[in-house]
């Protein structure tokens, strides 16, 4: 019962990149779908000179608040690669807020999904994961979802 001692060397899988789920289609996008309340975002990504295009329009013109536009921006700020990606995008349902939110979820999917290298650096900063939350029905005798009728002494 002789056993061999020497130490195996495996190369750590870590060090790899995992191909992205999705391949590229024929001109060289990624895509990604992004969710937030009631609102879907459809993204189209690929390198370019920086273009935003949400529904046919500039997102500039879209998004007119400030905020919303600086929502658009964050995953290219965590990536801090501003101006590298030309984006087309559809976006339909909800409110503006819930569309910003749902493209900057989309956004950051066809960024992990292009570049899985990007992937730890979004996800640490809370992009990849969807936010969940949603309006709350309104319950069977009340005003609203919680709020409770008015109380009547006579």
């Amino acid at each position: 019962m002789t056993e061999d001692k020497t130490p195996v060397t495996e190369e750590t899988p870590t060090a790899q990149h995992k191909q992205p789920s999705q391949p590229l289609d024929k001109q060289g996008r990624a895509y990604a779908t992004g969710k937030r309340k009631n609102a879907i975002a459809r993204v189209w990504l690929k390198p370019g000179s920086g273009q935003l295009t949400v529904n046919g329009k500039q997102a500039d013109t879209y998004f007119a608040r400030p905020v919303l536009r600086m929502i658009l921006r964050q995953p290219f700020a965590v990536i801090k690669d501003e101006s590298g990606y030309d984006i087309f995008s559809t976006v339909r349902g909800g409110g503006l807020s819930g569309q910003a939110s749902a493209l900057r979820h989309g956004i950051s999917l066809a960024l992990s999904s292009y570049d899985p290298g990007l992937r730890s650096m979004l996800r640490k900063a809370g992009f990849i994961t969807r936010d969940s939350r949603i309006v709350e029905r309104k319950k069977y005798g009340r005003h609203k979802a919680r709020r409770s009728h008015q109380f009547s002494k006579r």
